[in-house]
This record gives C-alpha cells, structure tokens and sequence, in this order.
C-alpha cells in the first residue's frame, strides 16, 4: 500500500512539474506585460508592482487591425474549406460515378507534396488572377491547399456511417443532399469541430504565405504584424508593451482552446 502510495504521488510530482515548464513561459509573458523596464531589468523572473496596464493600450493601438485581418481571413477560409470539403468528401464516402477512384487517389497523392514546393507556383496563379495584396488571394489559397487532408478525412469519416441509415432515407424519398445535411453531418459533429480547429490554427499561424502575397502593412494578419510590431519597440527597447503585444495575440486561441475543450462538439 505505500509503495503504491509513494508510486503515485512520484508521478503526480513529475506531472506537476511538467505543467509548470509548460505553462511558465506563457506566465513569464504576462508578467512581463505589465513591467516597465527599470521593473523589468530589477525583477527579471517575478511580478513588480504597480502594474502597467498601458503597455496593453500601447500593444493594442498597433496589433488591432492585424488581428481582426487574421480572424477575418481565417474564418472565411475555414468557412469555405469546411462546405467544400464536406461535400468532396460524402461524395467520395457515398456516391457512384465514373474514375471515382482515380480522383481520390489523385487527391491522396497531393498529401505526399510538401506545402513549400508548392509556394512559387502559387504565388504565380495568384500573381495569373490579379489576386496579389488582397485578402482574397491568401483565402482562396488556403482553401485550396487545405482540400486534400480535409477530403481524406470527412471521406474517412462518412465512410464508418452504418448504411442502412442511408438505405433508410432513401427508401423514404430522400435526396443525396438532404441526407447528407441531415444524417451524416449531424452524426459527424466532432470531426467537423476537430477539421475546423485544425484548419483554423493552421491558417492562423502561417507567416510565408502572407508575406508573400501581401505588401500593404495595413492588410497584414498577426503572424507579419508582429514581426513590424517586434522590431518598433525592440528598438525603442520597451519589453512592456512588446510582451503585452504577444499576451494580446495569444488570447484568441487561447479563448477557442478552452471553449472548444468545454463545447460537447468535441465529445
């Protein structure tokens, strides 16, 4: 009984002390958010007082705009991916036509080319469709690119369906469409949160992209935005503001990490 005891609150220790080097430098960010830099130089690693809460007036004021660039771009993108991928991939899951497996395979084998080769080609179609410095030419490509893994897996996951449910509707005159409105996408909530995050954070977090597409400072998202943020208070040397600047960018996955960990869509 106390070796299993003592086995236990060994692990539990491990365990805690992991969390802490996982969660300390995101809790070295905050605190550094609110310092000045007499307070940042004096107290490197604990929290100083009094708290300055205009370095997150002074971060917001030049990261705003790029963050709602990054919510607008993604969203729409993630949008588009989520419809057409849904549809690609009940299509392939459910239905009969001609060289159907000749195109999925075509669409595996694009899982097997590294996005960065890609990049010079489509910077070319984008450059082809005057969709250079907008919005819609980083959307569009993402919708793109996003296609093959997210058709792979809906087709994976239409698929596992029971098809006597389907058999069922179709006995009761309903439509390809309509069951697949209202059979397999109910019964593929989970995936389809799990695809949207998945996506969500990938368009999120990308930075070549839009430094190729986009020259206007003023249409840039986060990921380009704080690269110009870094370097106008790195060389003003205000570590306040620039880390309150980093807390503020984080915040929106970090608020759709704990709403999707909490929202039955993921159970």
């Amino acid at each position: 009984m106390l070796r299993t005891l003592r086995r236990e609150w060994i692990s539990h220790l491990i365990l805690i002390v992991l969390v802490f080097l996982s969660l300390y430098p995101f809790i070295y960010m905050v605190l550094t958010s609110f310092k000045t830099n007499g307070q940042f130089y004096s107290n490197l690693f604990g929290i100083s007082f009094p708290l300055h809460f205009e370095n997150y007036a002074a971060a917001w004021g030049a990261i705003s705009k790029n963050i709602l660039n990054s919510v607008y771009i993604s969203v729409i993108s993630v949008v588009i991916i989520t419809i057409t991928s849904t549809l690609a991939g009940y299509s392939f899951a459910r239905l009969r036509f001609r060289f159907k497996g000749f195109l999925y395979m075509s669409v595996l084998a694009l899982l097997m080319v590294p996005g960065l080769l890609t990049l010079i080609p489509l910077f070319l179609e984008i450059k082809r469709f005057g969709l250079l410095n907008s919005y819609w030419g980083l959307i569009l490509a993402y919708a793109a690119g996003a296609q093959a893994f997210t058709v792979f897996v809906f087709r994976q996951t239409f698929a596992s369906l029971e098809e006597e449910l389907f058999e069922a509707a179709r006995i009761d005159g309903c439509s390809e469409l309509r069951a697949f409105w209202q059979i397999a996408l109910p019964l593929s909530k989970a995936i389809l949160g799990t695809m949207a995050i998945w996506n969500l954070l990938s368009i999120w977090n990308d930075y070549m992209l839009p430094l190729v597409v986009l020259s206007s400072p003023s249409k840039f998202p986060i990921t380009v935005g704080l690269i110009q943020f870094q370097s106008q208070f790195v060389s003003q040397t205000l570590y306040g503001p620039m880390f309150a600047g980093y807390t503020i960018a984080s915040l929106p996955l970090l608020v759709l990490f704990l709403f999707t960990m909490s929202s039955p869509v993921t159970k």
